[in-house]
């Protein structure tokens, strides 16, 4: 049975926090004065009340920015030396990283294992190989008909607005500010509303650095003020937006009307196919990472999982057995393995497509209900004789909810798999190397694993087909989204 431990505060007693927005080097209130409450997931409490950054606030921000890709010193800083910034900015988180960990922690609610062994390892890592970019962006040159001298030039786009989500918020900085920064870009970001205290430590860093005032500016609020304010705003241009796919619709409208570049990470039903002839105890371990990680509230979790007929009921009974082992509670308690969801508003909607569930007719075999009373915890929660028209197997659930499908043979698992208007990730479980890249192949999906799960790299793309988003995150391929590239023809006679 899954055990829980109360929940402590421990960061709230080893600092304070920054809670004003940065705007052109300076920490400032907001200009309507408003601020909103942070929650922390695992006690309910509020932490602290921070700044809430609206339209009037975003323009600011947005002139910063301007003002510093224009005017300021950071076009006239070299390539190697906005590399430099970034190494800055990494060695400083690495210098503070328990202290990170700790806030990623109290604000988010993720186990303190997964902030400190996982999500800032990355985070380091995805800064320094953007650094490493920074000097080697270039164009080509071409050799066009006549006596011309003809060169392409890779510019940086210019002001670019970012909206991060709140599952991965440190990392999510990461992977934005990078290739922004690298490229030459100014920013200004939109945290997100329930996890802003890492992004805003971030910028406290970023100063620290030497990042030049205007260069990255944070205004922290909500979507539907601060968010729809930066969209819309004529002097962006670019818009990198990472969250749910209905909010992703609303971006891409919103930004027609001044043709900002826009690219989205989205959301995902992603299916993970274990065939009888796999590593079965492999299987599993990889089924409990792709679903419950960061309890359950990733884009890319494997929540359809699909097994093979003659593996199901054995996959069915070892995976309920690894569920009831999860040890749940205080997310601060090393040995954690699973914390609360983000917000109340998360965990409603949780216990609701959970309802859903038993009342479609799918078997709840393990879980299915709260954990505690206190925090808002969700037993891991594994349904089997799972059909593919149920809710739970269609809807993005963002929770602790497996989903377990069988299936009977090749082809007819790659069309199910493929029965979807997303198309983020997927996974494949398999001894035979010719059937699992055959079936990487057919997949429509953006990443796909053979036996292993959320494997990630800064220098790997990551991104989605059809309703899961639009360009691609990380790699060579994300510098793409924050340059244009200019043809100079030069008459030699």
């Amino acid at each position: 049975m899954a055990t829980a431990t109360k929940p402590r505060r421990k960061a709230e007693a080893t600092r304070s926090f920054q809670t004003r927005m940065l705007i052109d080097g300076q920490w400032r209130d907001s200009q309507s004065g408003k601020t909103f409450a942070t929650i922390n997931p695992a006690t309910e409490e509020v932490i602290t009340e921070v700044a809430e950054g609206d339209a009037a606030d975003i323009d600011l921000a947005v002139q910063a920015a301007r003002k510093a890709f224009e005017s300021g010193p950071w076009p006239k800083t070299d390539a190697r030396d906005r590399g430099r910034l970034l190494n800055k900015l990494a060695d400083l988180i690495e210098s503070r990283i328990d202290e990170l960990a700790e806030l990623e922690t109290l604000d988010n609610g993720k186990p303190i294992s997964e902030s400190r062994h996982g999500d800032l390892p990355l985070v380091i890592d995805c800064l320094r190989y953007y650094a490493g970019w920074a000097d080697k962006i270039h164009g080509q040159t071409i050799p066009v008909r006549g006596r011309y001298f003809c060169y392409t030039r890779r510019e940086p786009v210019g002001v670019v607005g970012q909206i991060i989500p709140w599952n991965f918020p440190m990392l999510m900085v990461a992977w934005k500010w990078g290739p922004a920064l690298a490229a030459g870009c100014t920013i200004v970001m939109k945290p997100a509303e329930q996890t802003p205290l890492s992004c805003l430590r971030m910028g406290e860093l970023a100063l620290e650095a030497g990042f030049p005032p205007g260069v990255i500016n944070l205004v922290p609020g909500y979507g539907e003020t601060a968010g729809d304010a930066l969209v819309k705003h004529p002097g962006v241009d670019k818009i990198a937006f990472t969250g749910s796919t209905e909010v992703g619709r609303l971006i891409m409208r919103n930004a027609a009307d001044t043709f900002k570049r826009v690219t989205l990470e989205l959301g995902g039903k992603s299916p993970n196919i274990v065939f009888a002839d796999a590593d079965l105890d492999s299987a599993v371990n990889g089924a409990m990472l792709g679903l419950f990680l960061n309890q359950g509230q990733c884009c890319c979790a494997g929540s359809r999982l699909l097994v093979e007929e003659k593996a199901y009921d054995t996959m069915v009974e070892r995976l309920a057995a690894a569920s009831e082992k999860r040890k749940l509670g205080d997310p601060f308690d090393t040995t954690t393995e699973q914390g609360p969801q983000v917000d109340k508003t998360q965990f409603d909607k949780v216990l609701g497509y959970i309802e859903s569930g038993k009342q479609q007719g799918a078997r709840c075999v393990t879980g299915g209900e709260r954990f505690g009373s206190k925090g808002y915890f969700i037993k891991p929660t594994v349904f089997a004789d799972v059909k593919d028209e149920m809710k739970i197997a269609t809807e993005e659930i963002f929770g602790p909810v497996m989903q377990v499908l069988r299936f009977r043979d090749a082809d007819e698992v790659v069309k199910r798999a493929n029965t979807t208007d997303y198309g983020l990730a997927a996974a494949v479980w398999t001894r035979d190397i010719k059937k699992a890249h055959s079936i990487a192949q057919r997949i429509r999906a953006g990443t796909v694993w053979i036996n292993c799960y959320d494997v990630f790299d800064a220098a790997a793309p990551f991104g989605g087909y059809k309703a899961s988003g639009i360009g691609r995150e990380l790699g060579e391929t994300a510098l793409d989204n924050y340059t244009e590239l200019k043809t100079v023809t030069v008459a030699l006679e």
